[in-house]
């Protein structure tokens, strides 16, 4: 198929809206061809993952774009950074480490980006509608736009981000396209008891196990209850994209694609209907912890990062269970839930129960945990699947309850009847 560029396109091509934007439509139009895009399409906002700093290389192209007068053509937020711009003395790298991450997260805001540094942007006021056509990078982003706001984004990583926000233009493919969002897979919940999938440590444990399962293919879950609440299915897409590679999921009578069975999977039938009963997600439930049940030294949360919604369910369990000593109790969050804790007083309640507030980044990513090994505990899914490999720390997942009162004790505590 041949791609089919606008004279705006070529415009910017030909270098005439400069340097920056014409590297940009050169790498955004290769992308087309690799994924047999016949056009490029207007984008109305975009999410940047590329302000991480991970080497050299992306500072360099960071700079490169810079000089060559990149600014954004569309309203833009930014992923996390590297470091907690607020709290800097949390940063437990080098000072050269730290200069340089804090250079690209200047970059990229010079670039005219939205500087709110949060993996989950759709946590703020403002957030694609049903329908929207955007560029959005971060894995558990990405699958909430598509899911649970009805967005249109593929996965798009380091680079190509930037490069579609400052063209304003995408390749027509893949999730873009209503006939590429149809269901494939069919997960059937079956003599799950009603209580457990009111717990919010359900939905992880169920995306862990469908992501797994679904790796490219688009999975359909039937069985979710009413009024499942967007943080449950904020964790639920955390996991999957975490453990599979999950950029889009219907649930039937839940997300806005599939009021029905029939509607999210336009109306043609499964590939394949899989079964979750309870020892299904008991299996997932092993697989998100690489270390036995004893003593902890990290209890992490807020990956993504920790609504308000979140916190309201903290607040009473860490004011009468304070972090034990030993136990370093950190939580990640974005700055404008951070505003609303100081409002609220809920900031001070929180360090006097010994629990460390991080914005801007996340232990997963950064250098912020003090302790140089032994078990993390935490109940996101996402954080159990990346701990290890990034922190050096083995893993230990459970619910908020048992991570809060796990922390108290300064070993794990298990309520021995939510998986029964």
């Amino acid at each position: 198929m041949s791609l089919t560029l606008s004279a705006r396109d070529e415009a910017m091509l030909a270098g005439q809206a400069g340097e920056a934007a014409r590297m940009a439509m050169r790498i955004l139009v290769t992308m087309a061809r690799v994924t047999d895009a016949t056009h490029l399409l207007d984008i109305s906002s975009a999410h940047i993952d590329g302000c991480l700093y991970h080497g050299q290389s992306g500072l360099e192209f960071a700079e490169r774009l810079l000089e060559g007068g990149a600014r954004v053509s569309v309203p833009t937020t930014l992923n996390v950074g590297a470091i907690d711009l607020l709290h800097p003395e949390y940063f437990q790298g080098s000072e050269d480490q730290a200069q340089r991450a804090r250079r690209l997260m200047q970059l990229y805001e010079a670039m005219g980006c939205r500087a709110v540094w949060t993996c989950a942007p759709y946590q703020n006021a403002q957030r694609p509608s049903f329908g929207a056509q955007i560029a959005w990078a971060e894995s558990n982003a990405i699958v909430f736009a598509n899911s649970v706001l009805g967005a249109r984004t593929n996965r798009y990583g380091d680079f190509l981000d930037i490069c579609a926000a400052i063209t304003g233009r995408a390749p027509a493919a893949g999730l873009h396209l209503s006939e590429n969002r149809r269901g494939q897979l069919l997960f059937r919940l079956r003599d799950i008891p009603e209580r457990l999938k009111r717990e919010d440590v359900f939905y992880p444990v169920l995306g862990y196990l469908v992501g797994a399962r679904s790796f490219l293919k688009i999975p359909v879950i039937d069985g979710l209850p009413m009024g499942v609440t967007e943080d449950q299915l904020k964790a639920l897409g955390a996991a999957a994209a975490s453990s599979g590679a999950t950029a889009l999921f219907h649930a039937v009578g839940v997300t806005p694609e599939a009021e029905t069975a029939e509607a999210a999977f336009q109306n043609t039938q499964p590939e394949k209907i899989i079964d979750v009963a309870m020892d299904d997600l008991r299996d997932a439930l092993k697989k998100l912890s690489t270390a036995p049940d004893g003593d902890i030294r990290v209890v992490a949360l807020g990956s993504p990062h920790f609504s308000i919604e979140e916190f309201s369910r903290l607040m009473p369990l860490i004011k009468y269970l304070p972090a034990h000593k030993d136990v370093e109790f950190i939580v990640c969050t974005n700055r404008q839930v951070f505003s609303e804790l100081q409002k609220r007083g809920w900031l001070d309640d929180l360090e006097r129960a010994g629990a460390q507030i991080v914005v801007d980044t996340c232990v997963v990513v950064s250098p912020i945990v003090r302790a140089p090994s032994g078990v993390l505990m935490t109940n996101s899914g996402k954080f159990a699947h990346y701990a290890p490999g990034n922190t050096g720390l083995e893993v230990v997942f459970g619910s908020l309850e048992e991570c809060v009162r796990s922390a108290a004790l300064g070993r794990v505590w298990r309520d021995e009847i939510l998986w029964h």
